[in-house]
């Protein structure tokens, strides 16, 4: 192999000096050290075009003698080693060695390196450096792929290299020895499946990063030699899927699909052929694979480069975006999951991915859809802007009504965390953040009055993301930015009702002491069971509250057991704390470090029962507003700037506490007493909140009425001024004010003598004032009182107030109230006056005596729809406010058992207000009626009215009736149940016999059937329904009290309402069964029948019309067929659907899989060229779309349509299934990509042996 030719003439060639021996006897280590080092030296000064070859051959030949390459001493060899790759840098392109030799030689090399170099300060290191230099740039190491053997000696190579490269050398040393094995890839005939593996090995690696050396070489090797390796790697990754898919083992080819992932971040170009290898296995039958190809390909596409890969593979990402409908859960799931990394990364394909995402908010599984709304928990704020769209973002909130509470958590938890994210922007006023993010407290506050299982997750959200509290690490606490958050979350709520609902939530609005207080308390009687005396009577207390507050929770027996276990605990420091966080008076501070400390020593002491104590703690705490917000609060609402919302919130806020929570002005009264002083109109709204808060300060606590002269006199101006809000409130403050009586007594003197005198503005104020005194001093009141009644009757309530000729609005039937006139305010406070005038007299013995009048004007309102007469000519919008301030103030006078027998005389009128034509009075007055039966402070008659909302023609009407029932339902007691839901049936059939549409033409009566209709499913159950029933039947054998003809209106509303029980039982499959109790039916409105022959023609005689009993009977007739049709067909699913997936006894530790055909083995479950959102998701959609705000439409929230024609999920799948392989085998195999058939081939045939 010795060089035979030279360019040049023998003369012009230089060459070497060096002629001593370094092979003999006698020869010592230093003295061949020196020889070597000068040959070295000289060797390494010659050119390789320029040096005379023969000059060399003495030197050549000793060099590889064993007595050199295998000397003791290291120098010796790192010389040797220097000397020789100078050598064959000289004698290059051809080597002066046999083939025997040269494998010595470089095995001598190697060898060398991976013993000697091991860092810049080892000895010898810069011979080592110099001899890996000159295979770097020579690349005489290319020589090895000629040799015999030559897998063997790379192989030991590579690894000999990959050893090496651990041991952080310098950047040059890495660049060299990624230059020889490049050089050695590049030239090789076959690559060794070793150095493969070694090269691969290094992506596997758990450490894999690139600061790590090997990871760095192994990436740097494997992209300069891509083009070669492609085929290899492919065929490595073909033969990891085809030997473990007979073994079954999962691991190995899960490693494989984690090696493709690597690749892909790193050296993508390796992959030209395995991408379409994953593709095919998108398609296969196996789940656990097209899983993992599934999560592969998904987490390749949303990597960095995943744009790219996009390009390259179009067909790849179009059947991966498919596995959307993929007919197994868990493979959906994970295409889910590599779903942040498409939002990052892929900017150009938004659309898609959103699309892909939102369809996946209706999936039927729920895992799938809460790792939907995870990701996008998990973005950051610029993604979230600038990458989601508003509408995305609005679906993902929609899963907050999901009936799941994973997916209801996640959605919310996500639309929470971005809104905290953006808060900042938000609040410096950034337009495009507000409109992105500013409508999320919104909707969360929305959700939260939907259910209570949706509360208890808004609620944890606004706790956590939306107004939370500063941190307990904090030195300094902004109690200001803290309240300004609160006004700016207000700022973002749509209407009144969503503020209320927040400040609900708030707490302010509870009786104190709370149930939480009381709960408390409860535990410390209890003292862990421990007790000395009334040990039944503190037990009961304990249970009885615990059940109580357990009803608010999700899970109320798990919160019934959380809050017994705290109780048993007997932790003295957590009631402490406890007691701080729900008392009034605790500031902003002492709450934030009370709660933080009470939720770490809970979780210490009992982790199980955290998340029931830290929905305690949420809701008995002040956590919105306290104390400390008060200065803040007054210092927005004197600001000049009136027009801004924070002014306007700050208001409400503070009215809000007014009215539920004064104790938390006890430490503010100065402050108050300040805001009075405050002159001009502008400032009139401070003056308002300050005289409204002393009132309500004085009211809770008299010993906090003002001794200031000058405050005292301000009050007075006050309660004689033009302003009838200022007024109201400072005739408030002197009911409850030391020296009170007097006080009053000179202000309603004077007021009764300036009555007839006085303008309309000062009118109204003085009328304001005399409401107040009406209520809260009666006896002050009554020293004028018959001056003042007379002037209400002739000079105010009884004046006609005719329409204006001008007014244009002639088809408008309210005024809101800005715009309400002076002599309307005035007629509206006249009855408020009468009105608290008969409930302050309540206890009297002549109560009723002198209320009489009062409700008789009331009724009379109603029966003429707001005026005196039928035929009156008041304007129709002063009406429509009168009937609906007649119809409230009977609400409340019915809360008094004196007047109630009178009220009931005219109950059909007060209730068929809840159907009045103007939306506005149904509206206000089933909110009042509802605010009153909460408490249950009307009569359970009452709870009848809001049933009849049925036919109201505005959603939110019968929504807020229908919320009503099932607070009520829910929190009721089970004979409080009975008594003011279950027995009231019968008034209600009562009262539809009654109502002036009654009529027994058949189209009326199917109007009147969709109340009972609505009644039945709101409150029947299997446990009632057979009360219900009885009480249908009772109603013909009883007699109206009025007359024989509403006698036969309660007998057809008693026997359309017995058909329609029997409706509603078949329906849910209920048994109905003899009523086994006795049941004593109202004496007030039924009477019994005078005779035996009478009850029994009424029993025998039908009151319904043929066509009605027609209608009837096709509707039972339905209902049966529907019954009976789905009974066929769950028979005909349990016959022919193939049996679920049982486990097989297991064998070597595994249980074994079922046998499956072997054809469809490696089909996709839809077809590759169509594959649609299913049926029921694309329904879901469209229902959501079509539904009403906040009634969304979904999987879980609503009852699914009848789909028993339709074949179910599984025989559609298994249809496409047979469909698509059958079509597979038309196509022939020249359809597919060959290399992408073999590989299918050869996998399908290993998984038929196995099987």
């Amino acid at each position: 192999m010795v060089a035979k030719t030279r360019t040049r003439d023998s003369a012009a060639l230089k060459k070497l000096t060096f002629n001593e021996k370094i092979v003999g006897k006698g020869l010592s280590t230093d003295a061949l050290l020196k020889k070597l080092k000068q040959l070295h030296t000289e060797l390494a000064e010659l050119d390789q075009e320029g040096v005379d070859l023969a000059s060399l051959n003495n030197a050549r030949s000793q060099l590889i003698n064993t007595s050199v390459t295998l000397h003791k001493d290291r120098g010796v060899k790192a010389y040797a080693a220097c000397c020789l790759a100078d050598i064959l840098r000289l004698y290059a392109p051809d080597a002066p060695y046999t083939h025997n030799e040269l494998r010595d030689i470089f095995q001598f090399f190697f060898r060398q390196l991976s013993t000697g170099l091991k860092g810049s300060d080892a000895t010898y290191y810069n011979e080592y450096f110099h001899l890996l230099e000159s295979l770097s740039t020579v690349k005489s190491v290319v020589l090895v792929c000629d040799l015999p053997h030559a897998e063997e000696l790379m192989v030991e190579i590579f690894r000999d290299f990959f050893g090496l490269i651990r041991r952080d050398l310098a950047k040059k040393i890495e660049m060299f020895i990624a230059d020889i094995l490049i050089a050695l890839i590049d030239e090789c005939q076959a690559l060794p499946s070793e150095v493969l593996d070694t090269l691969l090995a290094q992506f596997l690696d758990e450490e894999a990063r690139i600061d790590k050396g090997a990871y760095r070489l192994a990436v740097q090797v494997c992209n300069a030699t891509a083009d070669k390796l492609q085929r290899h790697v492919c065929q490595y990754f073909t033969d990891i899927i085809v030997a473990h898919s007979r073994e079954e083992d999962l691991d190995e080819i899960r490693k494989a699909h984690d090696l493709v992932k690597q690749l892909s971040r790193a050296c993508p170009a390796l992959l030209h052929s395995v991408i379409p290898q994953l593709e095919e296995e998108l398609r296969v039958e196996d789940v656990q694979v097209r899983l993992m190809a599934t999560q592969a390909l998904g987490d390749m596409f949303a990597d960095k480069g995943g744009a790219d890969l996009i390009r390259k593979y179009p067909t790849a990402w179009a059947v991966w975006q498919m596995r959307r409908n993929d007919k197994a859960p868990a493979v959906r799931l994970k295409l889910v999951e590599s779903a942040k990394g498409l939002i990052v990364n892929l900017r150009d394909s938004r659309e898609v991915v959103e699309d892909m995402l939102r369809s996946k908010l209706l999936d039927p599984d729920e895992k799938v859809r809460a790792a939907v709304c995870k990701v996008y928990a998990q973005l950051d704020y610029e993604t979230a802007l600038h990458h989601v769209s508003e509408d995305q973002l609005r679906s993902v909130a929609n899963r907050g009504l999901d009936k799941k509470q994973s997916v209801r958590s996640e959605a919310m938890n996500a639309i929470g965390k971005l809104y905290s994210l953006a808060y900042p922007e938000i609040e410096a006023g950034e337009p495009v953040a507000t409109k992105h993010f500013g409508w999320i407290p919104n909707e969360i506050v929305q959700i939260a009055s939907i259910s209570v299982e949706s509360k208890a997750t808004a609620e944890q959200v606004l706790a956590d993301y939306i107004l939370p509290f500063p941190s307990a690490k904090a030195s300094e606490i902004d109690e200001a930015a803290w309240t300004d958050r609160l006004l700016n979350i207000m700022q973002a709520l749509d209407d009144e009702k969503s503020v209320n609902t927040l400040l609900n939530i708030s707490g302010i609005r509870a009786n104190r002491p709370t149930v939480y207080e009381h709960f408390v308390q409860a535990c410390i009687d209890h003292n862990g069971g421990v007790i000395d005396e009334n040990e039944d009577q503190i037990k009961q207390k304990l249970d009885q509250t615990a059940r109580y507050l357990s009803r608010t929770y999700p899970d109320a027996q798990k919160a019934n057991d959380d809050l017994h276990a705290f109780a048993d605990a007997n932790e003295a420091r957590l009631y402490k704390l406890l007691k701080t966080c729900t008392d009034t008076q605790s500031d902003l501070k002492s709450l934030v470090k009370a709660s933080s400390e009470f939720l770490r020593r809970t979780e210490q002491s009992a982790p199980s029962a955290l998340g029931t104590m830290s929905i305690f703690l949420r809701r008995a705490t002040l956590r919105l507003v306290n104390t400390s917000s008060v200065p803040t609060l007054l210092k927005r609402v004197a600001s000049h700037q009136q027009n801004t919302n924070a002014h306007a919130h700050a208001r409400t806020v503070l009215t809000y506490v007014s009215k539920h929570c004064p104790a938390l002005f006890k430490p503010h009264v100065s402050e108050l007493a300040k805001a009075l002083a405050e002159k001009g109109e502008r400032n009139a709204g401070l003056v308002e909140v300050g005289l409204m808060a002393l009132a309500a300060v004085v009211r809770w606590d008299g010993s906090l009425a003002v001794g200031d002269r000058r405050t005292l006199e301000r009050i007075k101006q006050a309660v004689l001024g033009p302003n009838a809000r200022h007024a109201k409130f400072a005739a408030r403050y002197l009911a409850y004010c030391k020296d009170r009586e007097e006080m009053a007594i000179e202000v309603i003197e004077k007021i009764a003598d300036e009555l007839e005198d006085v303008d309309d503005e000062h009118l109204v104020a003085h009328l304001a004032v005399l409401a107040q005194f009406a209520r809260l001093s009666q006896e002050v009141f009554a020293h004028r009182s018959e001056v003042v009644t007379t002037f209400l009757l002739k000079k105010v309530l009884m004046v006609e107030c005719p329409p204006d000729e001008d007014d244009m609005d002639t088809d408008v039937d309210w005024v809101e109230d800005a715009d309400v006139p002076a002599t309307l305010r005035a007629r509206i406070l006249a009855l408020k006056i009468l009105r608290n005038r008969s409930l302050a007299c309540a206890a009297r013995e002549d109560a009723l005596d002198i209320a009489a009048p009062t409700l008789k004007m009331l009724v009379t309102l109603l029966e003429n729809q707001g005026a005196y007469t039928p035929d009156s000519a008041d304007d129709d919008k002063f009406k429509t406010r009168i009937r609906l301030q007649a119809a409230v103030s009977l609400l409340h006078l019915s809360t008094i058992q004196a007047y109630q027998a009178v009220i009931h005389a005219s109950f059909v009128w007060l209730a068929i207000t809840v159907q009045d034509p103007c939306y506005n009075v149904r509206a206000i007055f089933l909110t009042k009626l509802v605010l009153l039966l909460t408490p249950r402070k009307l009569p359970a008659r009452f709870n009848i009215i809001p049933f009849l909302t049925v036919h109201d023609p505005e959603a939110d009407v019968k929504t807020r009736a229908t919320a009503y029932v099932q607070f009520a339902v829910r929190s009721l007691p089970p004979s409080a149940k009975v008594e003011s839901l279950e027995l009231i049936f019968i008034r209600l059939l009562h009262l539809l016999a009654h109502h002036p549409d009654f009529s027994l033409e058949h189209e009326n009566l199917q109007e009147m059937a969709k109340y009972i209709e609505y009644y039945l499913g709101l409150i029947a159950t299997s446990e009632n329904i057979s009360l219900l029933y009885h009480l249908a039947l009772k109603g013909k054998t009883v007699r109206d009290s009025e007359s024989y003809a509403f006698s036969e209106n309660l007998y057809a509303t008693s026997e359309l309402a017995q058909e329609l029980i029997k409706v509603h039982a078949q329906t849910h499959s209920w048994s109905l069964d003899s009523y086994p109790g006795k049941v004593k039916l109202p004496s007030d409105i039924l009477r019994a029948l005078p005779n035996a022959e009478a009850a029994t023609k009424i029993l025998k005689t039908v009151y319904l019309p043929e066509d009605t009993m027609s209608w009837l009977r096709e509707a039972a007739r339905a209902q049966k067929a529907a019954i009976a049709k789905d009974k066929r067909k769950e028979a005909r699913d349990a016959k022919t659907s193939p049996p679920k997936r049982r486990g097989r006894p297991k064998a070597n530790g595994n249980a074994k899989r079922q046998k499956r055909n072997k054809a469809a083995r490696w089909n996709s479950d839809q077809s590759e060229s169509e594959e649609e959102v299913s049926e029921d998701e694309s329904g879901e959609e469209q229902e959501e779309e079509e539904a009403p705000n906040h009634q969304r439409v979904d999987p879980d929230t609503e009852k699914a349509p009848d789909t028993s024609d339709a074949p179910s999920e599984e025989e559609a799948s298994e249809k496409e299934d047979n469909e698509e392989t059958e079509g597979r085998r038309k196509l022939g195999r020249n359809a597919r990509n060959r290399a992408n058939e073999k590989i299918r081939k050869q996998v399908g045939k290993g998984r038929g042996k196995k099987r």
